[in-house]
């Protein structure tokens, strides 16, 4: 067990050690290096019946692994417990106690064979590394053996000329390591003067890890890179996990973050680092690249003096969100905010600002009064999501997943619909601030009616916004924040604009008994709210959350009707008003304790529940895959599902192109999910992504998607 241990783990311990060590002179020093066979000479001796010895010459500067020795018998060739002497013990920083073996090593392998067996038929692995600069590791390697064996009495002839008439072989002695110029060709160039395209071209079986590559600009302290990665292969490291790597060739588009003007050139420093698949992994590589701002111009490489010819970006459209101007990231936030009016999941709140808009009458003080107040409260709101979604690296929307948020936002949309209903009329105080949503007279009301409007309005991605917020998500803190702002304005400028315009209000109806009608009227969009958002919590921890919901909610209306009641008693009655609002808190702590709901793993439908394995496995066998990111909670991934994704149409199209389709529930929060959404830089869901069966880089599509453009895709994809 503790060999395979350490074989699981030393298959990549190259890519440990280039933590530590450098690689100024790696692509000189490597032809020093001596062959495998050289620097770990072994013989075998089968003199001794029933007994076969090993000897390793060890060359100056290596040594080998006791915990990589593995031994395999051939046909009819039973092996027993090798013996092997201890070896020089050390804590490896990566891998623990280990032993190694310097000079020399002797090896004993007791073994058995079939009765008239004259041949012991052996395999031999190995794996050592030289421990001098270049700091490298072989790939394990085997040998094999086919040795003359004593009749009953004898003795066989010298071990060497017991071989195979052929040397001892290495698996993947026909294909040694490439200089690292070679492996991993550089270039770089400026589309324009403030994107750059990078490319890494790598020979067959050589790929390049995206994590451990680190772009820098060399003298431009003003100045900042956000790379757009394309997706990439998932592949399981032993010492960093489940990581995106590239295979062939890699297309890098750069955005470059502040002011440009009089900038002439770029030096830009990249390190990185990739391995041969199955064999050497490099230590950090580093290019500097020399880059005029000019479009199309190619970069001098220090280490490359014949960069290749300009390529285009693989794809585009797939992170056009990196692309934009501040100006313009600014223009598509007001414009998403903006639309997020129009989303069902803002509508019902936006309810209560207009009936306060009606009842202000021709009060330009009042109109002014309501819309300032609402705004504030947006845009604090938005101040203080953007910042927990950058601080945190969390997801726009993210909260929902959360089971408590769920049943408090229902809660609150319950009492909201209530008040009204007519039920429960809250009073204007201050100290009463968590009862005043829906208040529409007072200035806290109005605010809090804003933060509402916020709250309930991430659920919902409206066109432009997933854009704007992907920018935000890679930009600086103060921009980001600023990008976060236009779309508070957004959602706030209708009532902005009817607040501070005269002629616009002139458009509202004038007060009348007809308002206390309309206004009950709305309250049932508030009721189908909180209903959504049982739906949702059913599909987070299942029925007994919803259960515990619809006690709390009878709790709550119970506490409302009698807080109504106890206005004209006295303290008494208050006092048992607090009593039912403390038994309401009650279910939700049960709730909160819940366990996660199971979530169906396997394929229905025609659908396939996404693994980052399964996607791996698709995309190698040259299948196209549409991958669809959603949630329960996502009011605009259940509206593409409506009219695009569960149609006939759609899964037409998916036979004839011969394309599956892989959906992610982010109802509950997934890590594997969460990293995907991560590597496309996706402020949440829905997020779709297009494979091609080429093998080529994911396509993303926008988040509000039409039949056509799916078609389009898919049948790009298919091609």
């Amino acid at each position: 067990m503790r060999s395979l241990r350490y074989g699981r783990a030393a298959a990549y311990l190259v890519t440990l050690l280039t933590l530590m060590f450098g690689a100024s002179a790696f692509a000189q020093d490597t032809e020093n290096l001596l062959p495998v066979t050289e620097a770990y000479k072994l013989s075998a001796d089968a003199s001794t019946p029933g007994v076969v010895k090993l000897h390793w010459t060890i060359a100056q500067d290596y040594y080998l692994y006791r915990g990589r020795m593995a031994f395999k018998g051939g046909d009819g060739v039973t092996l027993g417990q090798a013996q092997l002497p201890d070896g020089e013990k050390h804590d490896d920083p990566y891998l623990g106690p280990v032993e190694t073996y310097h000079h020399s090593i002797d090896a004993t392998i007791p073994y058995t064979v079939a009765p008239g067996a004259t041949t012991l038929a052996l395999s031999v692995r190995y794996q050592g590394c030289h421990e001098t600069d270049p700091k490298i590791c072989y790939p394990p390697h085997t040998e094999q053996l086919n040795l003359q064996i004593p009749a009953a009495g004898g003795a066989s002839k010298n071990a060497l000329n017991d071989l195979l008439s052929a040397p001892p072989r290495a698996l993947g002695d026909n294909n040694a390591p490439l200089p690292a110029e070679q492996a991993f060709h550089f270039d770089a160039i400026a589309q324009d003067a403030r994107h750059l395209l990078l490319r890494w071209t790598m020979p067959k079986g050589y790929y390049l890890y995206r994590d451990q590559t680190q772009l820098t600009l060399k003298g431009a302290p003003t100045l900042s890179l956000s790379p757009a990665w394309p997706g990439g292969t998932t592949h399981s490291d032993a010492h960093f996990g489940s990581t995106t790597v590239y295979f062939g060739e890699v297309t890098l588009p750069v955005t470059i973050n502040g002011d440009t003007n009089g900038t002439a050139s770029l030096d830009l420093i990249a390190s990185f680092q990739g391995c041969q698949d199955g064999g050497l992994c490099y230590p950090l590589m580093s290019r500097q690249a020399h880059i005029a701002l000019t479009g199309g111009s190619n970069a001098t490489i220090e280490t490359a003096p014949n960069p290749a010819p300009e390529m285009p970006p693989a794809d585009a459209k797939q992170n056009d969100s990196l692309h934009v101007s501040f100006f313009y990231a600014l223009l598509l936030a007001l414009g998403g905010g903006l639309v997020l009016n129009l989303m069902p999941c803002v509508l019902p709140v936006l309810s209560i600002k207009a009936i306060g808009l009606i009842e202000s009458g021709d009060s330009p003080a009042r109109r002014r009064m309501h819309a300032l107040m609402y705004t504030a409260g947006v845009l604090v709101s938005f101040v203080v999501l953007g910042a927990v979604i950058i601080a945190l690296k969390t997801a726009w929307g993210a909260h929902l997943q959360s089971p408590l948020v769920v049943a408090i936002l229902a809660l609150v949309m319950l009492a909201v619909a209530l008040s009204m209903s007519g039920v429960v009329q809250f009073g204007a105080s201050l100290g009463n601030t968590g009862s005043s949503l829906a208040n529409r007279s007072g200035p806290a009301g109005d605010f809090f009616t804003g933060v509402l409007a916020v709250v309930v309005a991430s659920p919902c991605t409206a066109p432009f916004m997933g854009t704007a917020l992907a920018y935000a998500l890679v930009a600086p803190m103060f921009i980001a924040m600023c990008v976060f702002l236009a779309l508070g304005i957004g959602l706030a400028l209708p009532f902005l604009a009817v607040g501070f315009v005269p002629a616009l209000s002139r458009w509202l109806p004038r007060p009348g008994r007809w308002m206390e009608t309309l206004k009950e009227v709305l309250a049932f969009p508030m009721y189908l709210t909180a209903a959504w958002l049982a739906w949702v919590l059913a599909h987070q921890r299942g029925a007994d959350a919803v259960g515990l919901l619809m006690v709390a909610a009878v709790l709550l209306a119970m506490t409302l009707w009698w807080f109504e009641r106890s206005r004209a008693r006295g303290a008494l009655s208050r006092i048992l008003v607090g009593l039912l609002a403390l038994f309401t808190l009650a279910p939700l702590y049960y709730l909160a304790t819940l366990p996660a709901a199971a979530q169906a793993s396997a394929a229905t439908d025609g659908v396939v529940a996404y693994s980052p394995e399964k996607l791996a496995k698709l995309r190698k066998a040259g299948t196209p895959v549409f991958v669809d990111m959603t949630a329960d909670w996502c009011v605009t991934c259940k509206a593409n599902e409506h009219t695009v994704l569960d149609g006939d149409d759609f899964k037409a199209l998916l036979k004839r192109t011969g394309a599956v389709y892989m959906k992610g529930d982010w109802t509950n929060e997934d890590p594997s999910i969460s990293a995907f959404l991560q590597e496309y830089h996706s402020p949440g869901v829905p997020l779709y992504v297009v494979f091609p069966k080429n093998g080529g880089a994911g396509h993303q599509l926008p988040t509000v998607l039409t039949s056509s453009l799916v078609e389009h895709a898919l049948t790009e994809a298919a091609k």
